[in-house]
């Protein structure tokens, strides 16, 4: 039986190995084994169990004396030894002998000179599946030459850790040895852990070579070739506003900003599917099918077919498919140099600009800020917006300082002339809880055309004092008054008030947070008001 060097991993006495199966056999292998079950679409469906989703603080890399001074350890980035790192790994080997191996070769990164290889051996079918849709595939003829891995994944759910023996949190574990060029993930069947881990990785390595890795969706001008990337947390919009029509997607997730232009990590895409219709997103509907993963979604037993608004499960019920499944795409997933970089933001406190103009130093504190706010929970009363601060917009898979990728952004923006634009999708008029509405969509698409096709360079401009941010006057396809978010509010004390209250937020996460940034970057945000200062003002 050939095994494909695993035993080097110490996996001895395998059932039977299995390398880059096609997704027939996969798809058969999982519904063999009892993974899952098809959908009336074709799509094969699998519950995940306690884990739903990422698991943070299961999340590990491991401390050797070559990495030590580049991680940014803390909550996100925990320390594991590589003693332990290395106990468990021998675990999970073990785990796996006389038992079904399935192993895919593939690729992360779309420009072949920054291509890295990783070897993904599962346990799982239906994972194996799913990592070979969500990376780049190898041809045959690549596979045949393939050698050996850059990187190594070891995946096995059904291995369970025991915190006390192995000195990690639960029965999951994730966890990365940058000098050993391996991976663990154990514990946990949320397959989104192995997509996750690849891109831990390449943020990290990418920073070597001269790439700045992005946690972004990116389309691109077919004519041009010129690119847009899309940074936005979850709820602000970066899926939908870079799937445009009229330009190529060429990916919705995770992406790297080289000398040459963009190009996405993966060769596929992981999308969330609560509350998922055809007329909404037809796209993603229409991916799910014949080779698609879905997770977590209820599906009615006799129909087979997806209830996408039952969330009993989760809220976070995802689909992971090719990026050749979208229409739209661009294959290989490459592009020129970005000529246009969104932030995307939903302020549920309803005061940012819908659209501002950032320098390169804003840019850079909105880059590392990562703000967006959410809907107020009812528990204890609670009625006000929450924010919400997420490094980088992307801090759980961004190992190193957040200084290291601002400065590389910041010095892309200068060689290139990058056009930053900080964007709010969120509410206008007034706060969500007071019952304000959302910016129409048709407005921010309006507003995102005009910052991708240069309405703006002949617009003025006015400066917001608060958010230290100059938004425009007039926009093609939207109402002049839609542009001034203090203009909105009927009462314009309380917009000065809940802006000024806004401002604070930023300024005392971005202190806490990042004490050792440059003060010009720091001073590129925004200026809270002191209750005199905001007297005048109003």
């Amino acid at each position: 039986m050939e095994t494909y060097g695993i035993e080097k991993l110490g996996i001895i006495g395998p059932k039977a190995v299995y390398r880059n199966l096609s997704v027939a056999q996969l798809t058969e292998a999982a519904l063999r084994l009892g993974e899952g079950s098809l959908s009336n679409t074709g799509a094969l469906v699998v519950t995940t169990g306690k884990y739903t989703g990422r698991s943070p603080k299961d999340k590990f890399i491991v401390d050797t004396d070559g990495v030590h001074n580049e991680i940014a350890w803390g909550k996100v980035n925990r320390p594991i030894s590589r003693e332990k790192f290395n106990s468990i790994k021998e675990k999970i080997a073990a785990y796996l002998q006389n038992r079904e191996v399935f192993i895919f070769d593939g690729y992360a990164g779309a420009d072949k000179t920054y291509t890295q290889k990783f070897r993904v051996i599962n346990e799982l079918a239906s994972q194996n599946l799913f990592i070979h849709q969500l990376l780049i595939r190898p041809t045959a003829e690549e596979l045949a030459s393939y050698g050996e891995p850059d990187y190594t994944i070891l995946c096995a759910p059904g291995f369970k850790c025991d915190p006390e023996v192995d000195g990690v949190n639960s029965e999951a574990c994730i966890a990365i040895d940058y000098e050993a060029h391996t991976i663990i993930i154990c514990g946990s069947r949320y397959a989104g852990e192995i997509k996750k881990s690849v891109f831990a990785t390449m943020n990290y390595v990418m920073t070597k070579k001269n790439v700045l890795p992005m946690h972004c969706s990116a389309n691109m001008d077919p004519e041009s070739g010129e690119t847009a990337v899309f940074f936005g947390l979850s709820g602000t919009g970066k899926t939908t506003l870079s799937a445009d029509p009229s330009r190529k997607l060429i990916g919705d997730d995770e992406h790297g900003w080289s000398p040459d232009g963009v190009f996405n990590f993966e060769g596929g895409c992981y999308a969330k599917c609560i509350n998922l219709s055809a007329e909404n997103e037809p796209d993603i509907y229409n991916a799910i099918k014949f080779g698609s993963l879905v997770e977590n979604v209820i599906m009615n037993p006799e129909t087979r077919e997806l209830d996408f608004y039952d969330g009993s499960l989760t809220e976070n019920t995802r689909v992971g498919y090719p990026v050749d499944y979208i229409n739209n795409s661009q294959i290989p997933s490459k592009g020129g140099i970005p000529k246009v970089v969104v932030f995307l933001t939903a302020d549920a406190f309803g005061v940012l600009p819908p659209i501002s103009r950032l320098d390169k130093n804003a840019a850079m504190y909105h880059f590392v800020t990562g703000f967006t706010s959410k809907l107020a929970g009812t528990e204890r009363g609670i009625t006000e917006p929450q924010p919400t601060f997420s490094t980088l917009f992307g801090e759980p898979f961004m190992p190193m300082d957040a200084s290291v990728y601002a400065k590389m952004l910041g010095e892309k923006l200068d060689q290139y002339g990058t056009k930053v634009y900080l964007v709010n999708t969120g509410w206008a008029g007034g706060s969500a809880a007071s019952g304000a509405k959302r910016m129409k969509l048709s407005y921010t698409r309006a507003m995102v055309t005009a910052a991708l096709n240069g309405s703006f360079d002949s617009i003025e401009f006015k400066h917001h004092d608060i958010f230290n941010v100059d938004y425009p006057t007039s926009c093609p396809n939207v109402p002049d008054e839609m542009l001034d978010a203090r203009g909105l509010w009927e009462d314009k004390g309380a917009y000065d008030e809940a802006a000024n209250k806004l401002a604070q937020m930023f300024a005392d996460n971005f202190s806490s947070k990042y004490p050792n940034m440059p003060s010009e970057i720091v001073n590129a945000g925004p200026k809270p008001l002191s209750c005199v200062e905001l007297s005048e003002f109003s």
